[in-house]
């Protein structure tokens, strides 16, 4: 069985193709996630679901940018939650703004699957980057 590291690697792998069949397949049936209020296209909030979180979270930010969140720093806690450090590098689609936003993860696994998400990011980044640039 791999280990609650490995089954979150795969999402940042998953997340950096684009491949929301594959997030979908990473992702527990009784999967939460908690998003930071604020973020764009309605993607802050607490979802419950595999299918609600693929759309109304990464479907929707997938929508309008063109992004993904690249790992850099990994810890374990001892409650097994792993913490991952990073930044959101991308583009927003209707401007053409790029941006970088740093994030924190924390994940929890169950049974092999992601379980549960609480991600925390600077979601100011996300929208200036929806801001057309003052010509």
């Amino acid at each position: 069985m791999r280990t609650a590291s490995e089954v979150v690697q795969g999402f940042y792998t998953a997340a950096q193709a684009a491949d929301g069949a594959a997030i979908l397949a990473l992702l527990h049936p009784d999967f939460e996630a908690r998003t930071a209020p604020g973020m764009p296209c309605g993607a802050g909030g607490a979802f419950r679901g595999p299918q609600e979180s693929l759309i109304r979270v990464w479907g929707a930010v997938f929508a309008d940018f063109d992004t993904a969140p690249y790992d850099e720093t990994w810890q374990r806690t001892t409650d097994d939650t792993v913490v991952v450090t990073g930044h959101y590098r991308g583009t927003a689609r209707a401007t053409g703004r790029a941006y970088e936003a740093e994030f924190v993860h924390l994940w929890r696994v169950a049974d092999g699957r992601i379980s549960w998400l609480h991600q925390y990011t600077d979601t100011a980044r996300w929208h200036e980057a929806l801001t057309p640039a003052a010509s």
